[in-house]
């Protein structure tokens, strides 16, 4: 398997998930226009499992290090396996409880209180004294991020004061935001250590054979998950599931496949970098596609082009704070 070593290979990898982790759910709005957040969901848990694929016997199964996928996936251990599989199905209930407050409020509301809510818990779980770097600077940063989050919150209020939708969208952000911060512990549990010489733990995973069955998990629960909010949809009508074979195109099918595999190429440089920025610091930077997505709703999509006066301020010292504690964090693991 191919292993990342150098931790300025690996914060560079991680700028790559923020990147993603941010950017997809613009496939989202534009197929929105044309059928509803469901039946896009299940094209994009498709692209998801598809990338995991292509990444295990590709990358997985390259390299003289550790283990190649399918030696990995034979000696796993099946709690390994399992707590992979469980990552996946955590993380798929509140991605869609994530894609419903992005169609309820958008991405510059659902992902900075969502997203930016998982990044603080994330952050927390999976910090390890040993590989995490200096805890006053990491947990600086943390907060910079938790304070990013109350001033996106204040700031949709302002948009819309006497909306029911407005606390709709941010209660469904904020059990999304629960639920993402606990998932990647459960994968970064399933994954072994190296040792100097490379041999990976036994009976453990490998990030590439980790990301398979956290697919796995997502793509098998999604047919509880997307279902339950098929027929009892957070707003409108049930969605039948014949839509998705009459209503729709295959360039509508394509968006969401895509969608799928921006998401995991992020989802998956955060773990592979994790091996030498550890798992706080990975997960933490990652979730800095609040920011990104943030910048889409607010400056592509047009999402508080109504708002009132002084909400601008509001929104550009939300962006000061997210970017001061994404360098904090990073700066962590250097002043350790």
């Amino acid at each position: 398997m191919v292993i990342v070593e150098a931790y300025s290979v690996a914060v560079l990898m991680c700028i790559i998930t923020m990147l993603c982790w941010g950017s997809w759910a613009n496939t989202q709005k534009l197929a929105s226009r044309e059928w509803r957040f469901q039946l896009f969901y299940w094209d994009y848990a498709i692209g998801v499992l598809l990338f995991s694929l292509v990444l295990a016997f590709t990358l997985g199964s390259m390299g003289t290090g550790g283990r190649s996928f399918i030696p990995d996936l034979k000696q796993a251990s099946s709690s390994a396996l399992g707590s992979a599989f469980l990552g996946g199905i955590i993380f798929n209930l509140s991605n869609i409880l994530l894609v419903a407050a992005i169609d309820i409020a958008g991405m510059a509301v659902a992902f900075p209180i969502g997203v930016g809510l998982a990044l603080v818990i994330g952050v927390i779980t999976n910090y390890d004294p040993a590989t995490s770097g200096n805890a006053t600077i990491l947990f600086t940063g943390v907060a910079c991020v938790a304070l990013a989050i109350i001033l996106d919150a204040i700031a949709y209020r302002k948009l819309s004061p006497e909306s029911k939708t407005t606390a709709k969208g941010i209660i469904i952000s904020i059990a999304a935001g629960v639920l993402m911060g606990f998932f990647y512990r459960f994968v970064a549990g399933a994954m072994g250590t190296l040792t100097e010489d490379k041999v990976l733990e036994a009976g453990k995973l490998s990030p590439y054979t980790a990301i398979i069955l956290f697919s796995l998990g997502l793509f098998a629960s999604n047919f509880l998950w997307n279902s339950i909010v098929m027929i009892k949809p957070f707003t409108g009508q049930p969605v039948p599931f014949s839509d998705y074979f009459t209503k729709g195109s295959p360039r509508l099918h394509l968006v969401g496949i895509l969608g799928g595999i921006v998401w995991n190429l992020g989802m998956s440089f955060s773990i592979i970098a994790a091996g030498a920025a550890s798992f706080a610091i990975s997960y933490g930077l990652g979730q800095g596609a609040t920011m990104v997505a943030a910048f889409w709703g607010v400056f592509i999509w047009k999402e508080f082009q109504s708002a009132p006066k002084g909400t601008n301020k509001l929104l550009l010292l939300m962006f000061v704070l997210y970017i001061v504690g994404l360098a904090l964090i990073i700066i962590s693991k250097l002043s350790n």
